[in-house]
């Protein structure tokens, strides 16, 4: 049985506190009574979760933690006490982060970035926010330019956000390249801009192909004019923290976008506003 991951395990007996699972290997584990699905029966197979309890016993569990072995996370601190940090990763037993795995000491309610490992000593699982070993060094990556991938916020720089791409390496998307807020923990579709020589990746989130991103642009803009019954309150005087807000993408990409649209004769340009051309 894989500790800190999901497992497809057969049922082999009901009991008083829940049902027994089994593995090929005859090992058993209890799935609580309170996670038992609904006409579950002996002999059926089971998708859980492994991990351990309170008392250090291992246990399954059909819910889905927010965080597997392996991963990388943004999550809660919920508790400290004199041996480290608790952090809320979805299950019942809080995830224990020690302070001899704290990049920086955490402070309660604080979400954190943390690697989710398993302890090869004690067989238990543990967050660390030393997160840097974690990352495939520049050796390993196997990304190309354009490629999309998904990434994960994490940390906030000088020069923008650095974020773990497709779980495996890490990545900085520039401030001028964020038309949407941002918070920790958030993910996104995103591309890969440039792999620099010394291994660092630069990211967009936006398609490379500037042909591409205008049609994702007018497209956008058509749908909201359709939610705002066919107005929008923007034009070339509108400040570009307002085109922001409201369509979450430059100043620049929207003017090309609307003028896209104007020559399809899909809107209708005005001082003050674009309106779409009833059909």
């Amino acid at each position: 049985m894989k500790v800190g991951e999901k497992n497809t395990l057969k049922i082999l007996r009901g009991t008083s506190v829940g049902m027994y699972l089994g593995d090929e290997e005859d090992n058993d584990v209890l799935l609580p009574h309170k996670y038992i699905p609904e006409n579950a029966q002996v002999g059926e197979d089971i998708e859980v979760f492994i991990y351990r309890d309170s008392e250090d016993r291992l246990i399954a569990t059909t819910l889905d933690p927010y965080v597997k072995k392996d991963e990388f996370a943004v999550l809660q601190v919920i508790a400290i006490n004199q041996i480290g940090a608790f952090l809320d990763w979805g299950l019942e037993k809080d995830l224990f982060l020690p302070f001899r795995e704290q990049h920086f000491r955490v402070n309660l309610d604080q979400y954190v970035p943390i690697y989710l490992k398993l302890d090869e000593k004690t067989d238990r699982l543990v967050a660390t926010t030393k997160l840097n070993k974690y990352f495939k060094n520049q050796d390993e990556i196997s990304l190309e330019i354009g490629e999309e991938v998904d990434v994960l916020f994490f940390e906030k720089t000088d020069m923008g956000y650095n974020v773990v791409i497709n779980n495996t390496y890490k990545g900085l998307v520039y401030f001028n390249e964020i038309f949407k807020s941002v918070n920790w923990g958030d993910t996104a579709k995103a591309y890969i801009k440039l792999i620099r020589e010394d291994g660092k990746i630069d990211v967009s989130l936006r398609p490379l192909n500037i042909i591409e991103n205008f049609d994702k642009d007018s497209a956008h803009i058509l749908a909201k004019l359709e939610e705002n019954d066919g107005v929008l309150e923007l034009s070339d005087k509108s400040e570009p923290a307002e085109i922001m807000y409201q369509l979450e993408m430059s100043k620049k990409a929207f003017k090309k976008a609307v003028g896209i649209l104007y020559k399809k004769k899909e809107i209708i340009i005005l001082e003050d506003k674009i309106e779409k051309v009833k059909s």
